[in-house]
């Protein structure tokens, strides 16, 4: 049984930069899939980035493209999400959640992941 954790969510300046941690304890299937997704208040919830395996395959959304650094580290157990000039839109429940389908072309959607932790609440606000 996996056990996800997220970390380092918070309040945040517009303009301002976050890296978020997510723990992951227990054997994933390698190679897996790792994504990133936030919900804001009424909204679904989203794909950010992804990574599969090591660290070779990666995906963005449009709306972090340029801004946003996903990584894991050598031992498969953490991925971080850095994310740079943060906007109020970036307000929201940061989820790290882990799968095994894969797209070359963008993340899977949120019902392909198996395996989620409860989130991170991200605030962006002066």
């Amino acid at each position: 049984q996996l056990q996800i954790v997220e970390s380092g969510g918070g309040l945040v300046q517009p303009g301002k930069s976050l890296r978020l941690s997510c723990t992951i304890s227990g054997s994933t299937l390698e190679p897996a899939t790792i994504g990133w997704f936030r919900q804001a208040p009424g909204n679904d919830r989203e794909a950010v980035s992804c990574i599969r395996g090591a660290g070779g395959n990666i995906n963005y959304a449009e709306f972090v493209a340029g801004r946003a650094t996903i990584s894991r580290n050598t031992a498969g157990n953490k991925v971080y999400l850095e994310v740079d000039r943060l906007d109020p839109e970036d307000t929201g429940i940061y989820y790290c959640a882990v799968g095994s389908e894969w797209y070359s072309w963008r993340c899977p959607r949120a019902h392909d992941f198996r395996h989620w932790g409860q989130g991170t609440q991200v605030t962006v606000s002066s």
